[in-house]
């Protein structure tokens, strides 16, 4: 338990990377996004939390381009933005592994990783004639599966199809890390894969982050929200209802308010907006 406010003040040396400012999303009646408001500083791990149906998925897709709000406002390096589509995020910097991980099972590992940002042959064979530099590319791609320990991935050439899906999420992740250059979203990035793997990607997670660049991290699982993040955003009905530090709080009092068993006030705290 802690006296200090969930949202904190934000210091000049952190400047806020993303922002969401009173976010509505609607489908019909139900309301997913309720006012909500979100922000993520340079050079931080900011996890996000919240029980079925408190508008995790719907604040992820928003923040991501996967969706349009329906009110509110996204600011990217303190310029409002309006983020059409996942491309148009990605052409800013901010690159997204989604749950159901967005890869093309039909084509290979490589293409997969370098998807939309393909490699060219030096010289005329690359400026002119548009010949990809498919050995490069199956290079680098087999060294970012390499770094998440995925060694039981030899063939950076097989389809994305045949591989198990914990080597698919190892797939999405390693094209996140690779080319994310303002925010890496992960959502839950561990999910299919198993622990040996799962330990990678805490890693990757802070090797990212220790490039400066701030990473999203949504996850059920507790422990490694604590080990790697420095703030928790606490999703519920809709609404972020706290912005805790890691250090400030414990994780008993996170599920209390993230299940609705508390609230901030009770623990002394101040209601995030």
């Amino acid at each position: 338990m802690t006296t200090e406010s969930t949202a904190p003040s934000v210091p000049r040396s952190h400047e806020l990377v993303l922002e969401g400012r009173r976010l509505v999303k609607r489908y019909g009646h139900v309301v997913a996004l309720d006012e909500t408001d979100f922000e993520i500083r340079q050079g931080e791990v900011l996890a996000v939390i919240g029980d079925n149906g408190a508008g995790k998925s719907s604040l992820i897709q928003c923040l991501s381009g996967a969706v349009q709000p329906d009110g509110g406002e996204l600011l990217v390096g303190g310029e409002p933005t309006a983020l059409k589509s996942p491309v148009e995020a990605r052409r800013l910097g901010i690159e997204t592994v989604f749950q159901s991980l967005a890869v093309s099972p039909a084509l290979d590992v490589a293409t997969n990783i370098f998807l939309g940002r393909e490699l060219r042959r030096a010289g005329i064979a690359g400026s002119v004639f548009r010949m990809l530099d498919k050995k490069r590319m199956r290079q680098e791609a087999l060294g970012a599966m390499a770094e998440l320990g995925l060694q039981t991935l030899q063939n950076v050439g097989q389809s994305v199809e045949t591989l198990s899906g914990g080597q698919r999420q190892g797939v999405a992740v390693a094209r996140a890390a690779a080319f994310g250059s303002k925010v890496v979203i992960l959502d839950e990035p561990t999910a299919a894969l198993g622990v040996k793997e799962s330990g990678r990607v805490v890693k990757l997670i802070k090797d990212i982050n220790s490039r400066g660049i701030p990473v999203i991290l949504i996850s059920h699982n507790m422990p490694q929200i604590f080990e790697v993040a420095d703030r928790v955003h606490i999703q519920r009905l809709g609404r972020r209802i706290a912005l805790v530090e890691t250090s400030q709080v414990d994780m008993a009092d996170a599920v209390a308010m993230m299940v609705g068993a508390t609230t901030p006030e009770k623990l002394g705290l101040e209601r995030a907006s």
